[in-house]
């Protein structure tokens, strides 16, 4: 199996970012975040680009910036509704292993201290429940490797993500 890039997927504040950078050290590989892709290329925050442009339009930028991404050997942090676009995830699939980053909702909402200004893909309608029970679901659909980080440190998920890596690939 020649997948060479290890993509991280979870819920916003899962430590997708924080994992993925000590992640991509720990395997000599580059690191990407594609929420800062998307803020770079835009010249706006996050939860600039959805108040402006509203849930729909982001999620068609954030596509288009994973679909355009053409990287091998890489850390790459997804933002939490990449789930959603399944033209980028086959794109993705193709030289990249999954990995979970599983939160218990309770940690997750201590975590989400500023839920309002963190660019967040949601309608005003929906609770942090809701998205929870709406994207886990795709989250397991789509993971090669689930990790559970409830009261893991940083350097214990990394170490258990290199671990399954390296049995996924025998």
């Amino acid at each position: 199996m020649n997948k060479s890039n290890i993509v991280l997927i979870g819920m916003p504040a899962a430590g997708k970012s924080t994992v993925g950078v000590v992640l991509a050290k720990s395997m000599r590989k580059p690191f990407i975040d594609t929420d800062l892709l998307i803020q770079q290329k835009h010249g706006m925050y996050l939860q600039d680009i959805i108040d402006k442009y509203g849930i729909e339009k982001f999620l068609e930028i954030e596509e288009k910036v994973l679909i355009e991404l053409k990287v091998n050997n890489h850390v790459i942090a997804t933002g939490g509704s990449a789930i959603y676009s399944n033209s980028a995830l086959n794109h993705l699939k193709k030289d990249s292993i999954f990995i979970y980053l599983k939160l218990r909702f309770d940690e997750l909402e201590g975590r989400l201290k500023d839920f309002k200004s963190r660019g967040i893909a949601k309608e005003k309608n929906k609770t942090l429940v809701d998205l929870y029970n709406e994207r886990v679901p795709l989250y397991v659909r789509h993971a090669d490797i689930t990790i559970i980080c409830s009261g893991k440190s940083i350097e214990d998920i990394v170490y258990e993500i290199i671990e399954k890596v390296n049995r996924y690939k025998n």
